[in-house]
């Protein structure tokens, strides 16, 4: 009978719960186990705008674009890659210890292979879609130890050492590659998804096979002469979308294939200039349709209007968003009085902008401090700046991540609107921002700028016509 009436009593609980909130289905989860009933208020009154984002570092990043996208709505996205090569067994740039010695005997070279494994999130058409890559030598020399932001334009040669053309692009499909093994038969391989480049011979008698002995004596002597390569990507037809190719440079590298032949003594062999880890960038540039450019504002502090759509794009637009009705939400309540029980942001992508392309996977929030660094808010604060804070539960909970089901975006963001609230926090600039798709949840949060995602996502501001206009939903109580 005890069992009967603590189900019973359980029941009632949770229908008062439920029934506290007008609409359950907007709201989710509780965020504090504190309180989990209260009156439900909606702050549609937002201020949100497309604002751009500062140039990223692209150094070494462990995704790189190499792109030449048309998007129909956002325009046109292009990215160029300069990566310096080092001698056969360097994969650091210290140039320590690493030396190559030429083979004896007479060298022909066969033919040269330039490999560039994909890396995960191509944003664009691999359907119909068809490529060109260029290869070009670079005049000024990448380094590891500097860091090149994506505006950096670099300086090359106008002859082309390497092209592929009309290739699709195949992110997902393993490529078979045709072993040499000295004293045995060639071996067919499976090897990992990569583009692959054929790169003059010509190139490669005059800049590997010969070098001088003392520029194969050291990796950075021989940087410094050959510099490195430019990567161009082009659509084979302009009329065509094309994309944004993500690539894995630090798995990158030309490959050899020659013959000696010492005194009437033939053999055959393959060897590697691998792409030197870390020392490549890219340049990345935007030239955005009117429709895009006319709703981007400077970003300041005096920015008072609205826009009814906002854009984001990885490492290139964010959104600035702030509350001025906050305090106007609890009618005559003493806003001293009120305790949040949850805040929640929600954000939805325009209708019909979500095909052929996909929104954005994830977001970050994140506000400014009074020096204007970036800082993560309450609710995302894992102690990864600072100790642990209160309203941090887990960054499943904080949210983020596309909802294709409601096609949504949502934030629980209850300790940021609360301390807003109670004045323990001022808003010195509070953005919406894309984040790398590999993104996983744990903690920190990702709050910086990043390069390694394409994708975008177009989303409802405060357009008065529009149900799914942004918004904040909040369930609160007041003390007495």
């Amino acid at each position: 009978m005890k069992f009967f009436r603590l189900d019973l009593l359980t029941l009632l609980i949770s229908l008062f719960i439920l029934g506290s909130c007008k609409n359950q289905n907007d709201i989710g989860l509780p965020g504090n186990d504190q309180q989990i009933s209260g009156t439900l208020v909606v702050d549609d009154n937002i201020i949100v705008n497309t604002v751009e984002e500062e140039p990223v570092i692209t150094t070494g990043s462990g995704k790189i674009p190499l792109a030449s996208f048309n998007d129909n709505v956002l325009g046109e996205t292009n990215s160029s890659i300069a990566a310096s090569i080092g001698l056969p067994g360097d994969t650091s740039n210290t140039g320590t210890g690493v030396s190559y010695t030429l083979p004896t005997g007479v060298i022909t070279t066969d033919s040269a292979i330039l490999e560039l494994p994909y890396n995960d999130g191509f944003y664009g058409d691999s359907l119909t879609s068809k490529y060109n890559i260029s290869v070009q030598q670079l005049t000024e020399k990448p380094s590891a130890v500097q860091a090149y932001y994506s505006n950096k334009v670099w300086g090359h040669e106008e002859g082309v050492i390497g092209s592929r053309q009309a290739f699709n692009v195949r992110p997902k499909t393993r490529v078979k590659v045709t072993d040499i093994v000295k004293g045995a038969a060639d071996t067919v391989r499976s090897n990992v998804p990569h583009i692959r480049v054929p790169i003059s011979t010509a190139f490669i008698n005059e800049k590997f096979f010969g070098a001088s002995a003392a520029q194969l004596a050291n990796s950075i002597v021989y940087q410094n002469a050959i510099k490195g390569l430019y990567l161009t990507l082009q659509r084979s037809q302009s009329s065509q979308a094309g994309g944004v190719v993500m690539l894995n440079l630090n798995a990158g590298r030309i490959k050899v294939y020659y013959r000696t032949n010492n005194s009437g003594t033939l053999d055959t062999s393959m060897v590697a200039l691998p792409i030197v880890t870390s020392a490549y960038a890219a340049n990345i540039t935007h030239n955005y349709t009117p429709a895009v450019k006319s709703t981007i504002v400077k970003d300041d502090d005096n920015i008072t209007q609205s826009s009814d759509v906002f854009y984001l794009h990885g490492g290139s637009l964010r959104a600035k968003v702030s509350f001025p009705n906050l305090e106007k939400l609890f009618g005559t309540t003493d806003v001293s009085k009120v305790v949040l029980n949850r805040a929640e942001l929600v954000i939805t992508p325009e209708a019909n902008t979500t095909v052929p392309y996909v929104p954005l996977p994830q977001l970050t929030l994140y506000r400014l401090d009074i020096a204007k660094q970036r800082i993560v808010l309450p609710d995302a604060n894992g102690s990864s700046q600072g100790a642990l804070d209160a309203y941090y539960f887990s960054t499943a909970i904080f949210g983020g991540r596309y909802d294709q089901t409601k096609q949504q975006y949502r934030f629980v963001i209850t300790g940021y609107i609360q301390r807003l609230l109670d004045k323990k926090l001022t808003d010195y600039g509070t953005y919406i921002a894309p984040i790398d798709t590999a993104f996983l949840v744990t903690s920190p949060i990702p709050i910086t700028s990043t390069i390694a995602t394409a994708a975008r996502t177009i989303a409802t501001g405060s357009k008065a016509s529009s149900a799914n206009r942004i918004k904040l939903n909040i369930i609160y109580n007041t003390t007495k």
